[in-house]
C-alpha cells in the first residue's frame, strides 16, 4: 500500500510512491467522559460479508414468521407462521429446513372476506399456538380465518428427528388461539394443560385466561367484569415455583389493558402483571369453573421527572425471564414504550420476585368513598388470604371448591391489587427516546466474563434492528450502567421484530418478522479491532484479547493470559504494549496520509474508528506551528459519523489534521492527514493546453470535470493509473513542439486519454465498497 505524495514544479509534476506503514492503535491517555455518540446500524450487507448473519427470507405464499419454539435438545427452532409451520436446523437456519402447510380452505377465506375481513392480511391460517406436547408431538393452533378454528391435538403433528408431518386429529380452537391475527395472545402448555390469554369469540370482545385441555372442566376468569380483564393484550405467560411443594406453584401472566374506570394514573393504556395459581379448580357454588385465585397488579416503569411527574412507558412489548439458581426467584426484564403519539421512547426495566410478591400480598383495591375512587382496603381480608393456593403449605385446603365462600367473594369483587410493582432501582435500566425505532423485543444472555457474571440484552426493534447491550454495575449490583456495544440490520428490509430466541448451546440468536427468520452470533469480537485496547474497550463479555487477536472468551483457568476489563474498560491497566508509553497519548506511532485539495473545492477527510461508542475528535496543526489547535465545526466545516467535510477549501486549511477517538475517558490517535491546498491558478499554469488555464473564461463545464478527475486520481491512488499519467506528462513534456491541431482535435485527445484513466478507475470502484465518498464540485 502506498501514500501518493505530489510535489509541484513550474513545468511538471513529480509524483513519490513512499511506503504507508500500517500500524496497530496507538496510546491512550486518561481523559474525561464523554456521552457515547447515537451508533449507527450495521448494515445487513457488512453483517452478512462478515459471516456473523444468515437469513431465511421466507416463502413467497407466507408471512409473519411471529410464533417461536425452541428445541435445544433436538438442535430445532420450530416457527408457526402464516398457513406453515417450519422446522429450522439451529446450526444454520438454511440447512435442511422442513416445512408443513396447513392453509385455510377457499372456502372459508371467502366466508372471511364476506364478513368484512382484508382477504389478504387476515384471511390465512396464521399459526398462534405452538407448544411442545410431549417428546414426538407437538399442540398448534391456527386462526383458520373463521369459527370453528382449529388445533392440531396430540396425536396430531408428528415431529422427531426424521419426522415432521401434519396429523388428522383436530380438534376446536377456541379459548386457545385468537380469531384476528392481529390480536395479541399468549399459551404455555403444562402437564398436559393449556393456559391460554386470547380472545373467545370472533368479535374480539370476550377476552379471557383460559385453563384447557387435559382432564379437568375448562376454566377461565369472570366474565364481562371490566374489574377482571378490561380489553387486555397479551404478552407472555410463565410458571414460577411459589414454594418447595409442587402445589404452591403460580402461572404469572404479563399484558397490558386498558386502565379501571376511576383509576387515578391519567392513562389509557397500563400494563399489568396476573397471577393465578396453577392447581385452582374454579368455586362451589360462586365463580363455578372461574378462577378463584387471580390478582392483578400495575407493572411500572418510570423515569422520575420534577415535581412528581414521571415519565410513563405503560406499552408492554415484551417480557424475558432470566433464570437463577433459585429457581423461585428468577429476574424479569420487560421491554416497554410510551403510548403517547407525540412523544416516542423505549424502555427496558428490571423486576425481582421478592417485590411482586410483596405487592400480592398488599393492599387490596377497593372503590370507596363519595367519589367512588380506588382506595386501599381498610377492612378485614378473610381467611385464607384470597389468592393463596390451597395446600398443605398455606392454609390447609385441599382444593379451591372447599374454600368458604366469603373467601370466594371478596375475591370476585377485588382481584386487583393497590400498590403497583416497581422495577429494580425504582427506573429503568435503559432508555431511548429521539431515536427513529421503538423497542419491540427483548432476550437475554447471562455471559461469565474475567471480573464476574453480565447480563447481555439483545433488543431489538419495530425497524429491523437490533441492540447487543450489557448492563455493567456502578456502585452496587442495583445501580446499573447500560453500554450499548453493537446495533446490526438483520433484515432485508425495515420491519418490526416480533419473535426472538436465544441459543446458549449453540451462542446463536434467531429473530423473525414478516419478511423471514434470521439467525446470528451472540458474538462478532473481530469487529473490534486488532488490538489490545481497542478490544478491551469493547467492554464486550463475550470477547477478550489473547495476545494476537480480539476472539471469544471462555472462563477457564488455563488461558489466564486473556486480557479483559468489563467493568472499568481500562485498557492502561490490560495491555502490556501501553503501559510503558509517554503520559500524552499521542506520541506513539500513527497512520500518516497525504491529501491535496484544490482551492474553493470540497474536501471529505475520512476517518471512522472500529468501535461504534466511538466519539472522533478532530484537531488542525498549522505549518510551522508546534500547537493543535481544536476544529470549529460551522456551516463550510461539518463532522459526521465517517469524517470532516470541508465544504469550500481555503489556504488556511492547510496543516495536519489529527484524528482521534475518544471513549470511555480515553483517547485513541487514529490517523493523521496532511492536507495540502492547491491554488486553483496555479494548477492551470502548470499543466498548460487545459481548458481554462490561466483564468478567464476558462471556468467552464470541461474545465471542472478534469479537476474532479484530478482529485480522485490523488485521494484514490492506484498504481498502473499513476504510472500512466507521469508515462503521458512526461512524454508530452520532453517531445518536440508540433504544429497546432486543428480545432477541436487536442480536446478531443484529451478527452480521450481521461476517459481511459476513468474507466480503469470506475472498474476499481465497482470491486470496491468500502469507502463511498460525496462528490467534489470545483
Amino acid at each position: 500500500m502506498g501514500v501518493v505524495k505530489v510535489k509541484f514544479s513550474s513545468s511538471v509534476i513529480q509524483i513519490y510512491i513512499l511506503v504507508k506503514i500500517s500500524l496497530s492503535v496507538g496510546q491512550f491517555i486518561n481523559l474525561y467522559h464523554l456521552s457515547p455518540p447515537t451508533l449507527s446500524a450495521r448494515s445487513l450487507s457488512e453483517m452478512l460479508d462478515s459471516s456473523n448473519l444468515v437469513t431465511f427470507n421466507g416463502l413467497a405464499n407466507s408471512s409473519s414468521y411471529d410464533t417461536f419454539l425452541l428445541d435445544e435438545e433436538r438442535g430445532r427452532l420450530l416457527v408457526g407462521a402464516e398457513d406453515h409451520i417450519f422446522s429450522f436446523d439451529l446450526v444454520n437456519i438454511n440447512r435442511d429446513f422442513k416445512q408443513i402447510a396447513w392453509p385455510a380452505t377457499p372456502s372459508k377465506r371467502d366466508e372471511c372476506k364476506w364478513a368484512g375481513k382484508d382477504y389478504g392480511k387476515e384471511c390465512s391460517n396464521f399459526i398462534r399456538v405452538l407448544q411442545p406436547y410431549n417428546q414426538t408431538h407437538l399442540y398448534i393452533c391456527g386462526t383458520r380465518s373463521l369459527p370453528p378454528h382449529l388445533c392440531l391435538s396430540g396425536n396430531g403433528s408428528h415431529y422427531t428427528d426424521n419426522i415432521f408431518r401434519l396429523g388428522s386429529l383436530f380438534e376446536n380452537g377456541r379459548g386457545k388461539s385468537p380469531y384476528d391475527p392481529k390480536m395479541l395472545s399468549a399459551s404455555l402448555l403444562i402437564d398436559g394443560e393449556l393456559y391460554s390469554g386470547t380472545s373467545a369469540d370472533f368479535m374480539g370482545r370476550d377476552f379471557a385466561i383460559f385453563r384447557t385441555l387435559g382432564d379437568h372442566h375448562p376454566i377461565r376468569t369472570e366474565q364481562h367484569d371490566s374489574r377482571w380483564l378490561n380489553d387486555p393484550r397479551f404478552i407472555n405467560v410463565h410458571l414460577i415455583p411459589e414454594s418447595d411443594n409442587p402445589e404452591d406453584d403460580k402461572l404469572f401472566l404479563f399484558f397490558k389493558e386498558n386502565a379501571m374506570d376511576g383509576e387515578n394514573t391519567g392513562k389509557a393504556t397500563i400494563a399489568r402483571i396476573g397471577q393465578l395459581c396453577k392447581n385452582d379448580m374454579g368455586g362451589h357454588r360462586s365463580l363455578v369453573n372461574k378462577w378463584t385465585t387471580f390478582l392483578k397488579a400495575r407493572l411500572m416503569c418510570s423515569v422520575p421527572g420534577v415535581n412528581g411527574i414521571d415519565t410513563h412507558f405503560d406499552e408492554l412489548q415484551d417480557v424475558f425471564l432470566m433464570s437463577a439458581k433459585d429457581p423461585k426467584n428468577p429476574v424479569i426484564y420487560a421491554v416497554f414504550t410510551t403510548s403517547s403519539n407525540i412523544f416516542k421512547g423505549s424502555a427496558v426495566c428490571m423486576y425481582n420476585m421478592a417485590d411482586i410478591r410483596r405487592v400480592f400480598l398488599g393492599p387490596y383495591a377497593h372503590r370507596d368513598g363519595p367519589n367512588y375512587q380506588w382506595v386501599p382496603f381498610q377492612g378485614r381480608v378473610p381467611y385464607p388470604r384470597p389468592g393463596t393456593c390451597p395446600s398443605k403449605t398455606f392454609g390447609g385446603f385441599d382444593s379451591t371448591k372447599d374454600l368458604p365462600d366469603d373467601v370466594i367473594t371478596f375475591a370476585r369483587g377485588h382481584p386487583a391489587m393497590y400498590n403497583p410493582v416497581h422495577p429494580i432501582g425504582g427506573r429503568p435500566i435503559m432508555v431511548r427516546t429521539d431515536v427513529d425505532y421503538q423497542f419491540s423485543q427483548l432476550v437475554v444472555d447471562r455471559v461469565e466474563a474475567e471480573d464476574g457474571q453480565y447480563d447481555v440484552m439483545f433488543i431489538g426493534t419495530d425497524m429491523g434492528t437490533v441492540l447487543k447491550v450489557v448492563t455493567i454495575p456502578r456502585e452496587s449490583w442495583h445501580d446499573l450502567e447500560e453500554v450499548v456495544l453493537e446495533e446490526m440490520t438483520v433484515f432485508r428490509e425495515p420491519t418490526a421484530i416480533t419473535a426472538m430466541e436465544l441459543s446458549t448451546k449453540q451462542q446463536q440468536l434467531y429473530l423473525g418478522s414478516s419478511l423471514g427468520v434470521s439467525q446470528m452470533s451472540l458474538h462478532r469480537c473481530e469487529v473490534y479491532g486488532k488490538a489490545c485496547a481497542e478490544c478491551c474497550l469493547a467492554r464486550d463479555p463475550y470477547c477478550a484479547w489473547d495476545g494476537t487477536e480480539c476472539s471469544r472468551y471462555f472462563p477457564t483457568a488455563k488461558r489466564r493470559t486473556r486480557r479483559q476489563d468489563i467493568r472499568n474498560g481500562d485498557p492502561l491497566s490490560q495491555c502490556s504494549d501501553l503501559q510503558h508509553h509517554d503520559a500524552d497519548g499521542l506520541g506513539g506511532r500513527v497512520e500518516d496520509r497525504s491529501v491535496f485539495g484544490v482551492e474553493n473545492s470540497s474536501m471529505f477527510l475520512e476517518c471512522s474508528p472500529k468501535s461504534q461508542r466511538a466519539l472522533i475528535y478532530w484537531q488542525l496543526q498549522k505549518p510551522n506551528d508546534d500547537r493543535k489547535h481544536e476544529i470549529k465545526l460551522d456551516d463550510r466545516v461539518l463532522r459526521t459519523d465517517q469524517g470532516l467535510l470541508i465544504r469550500s477549501l481555503t489556504q488556511s486549511d492547510t496543516g495536519v489534521y489529527h484524528c482521534q477517538a475518544v471513549e470511555h475517558g480515553f483517547i485513541q490517535p487514529l490517523l493523521r492527514l496532511n492536507l495540502q491546498v492547491i491554488p486553483a491558478q496555479k494548477l492551470g499554469d502548470i499543466l498548460p493546453g487545459l481548458p481554462g488555464a490561466g483564468g478567464g473564461v476558462g471556468q467552464s463545464a470541461k474545465h471542472r470535470v478534469w479537476y474532479r478527475d484530478f482529485l480522485s486520481l490523488l485521494d484514490h491512488p492506484d498504481l498502473n493509473s499513476v504510472e500512466e499519467f507521469c508515462d503521458r506528462v512526461w512524454k508530452k513534456d520532453r517531445k518536440p513542439k508540433k504544429a497546432k491541431t486543428p480545432n477541436g482535435q487536442h480536446g478531443r485527445q484529451h478527452a480521450a486519454k481521461w476517459r481511459r484513466i476513468q474507466e480503469n478507475k470506475k472498474g476499481r470502484n465497482r470491486r470496491t465498497h468500502e469507502l463511498q465518498r460525496p462528490p467534489r464540485s470545483v
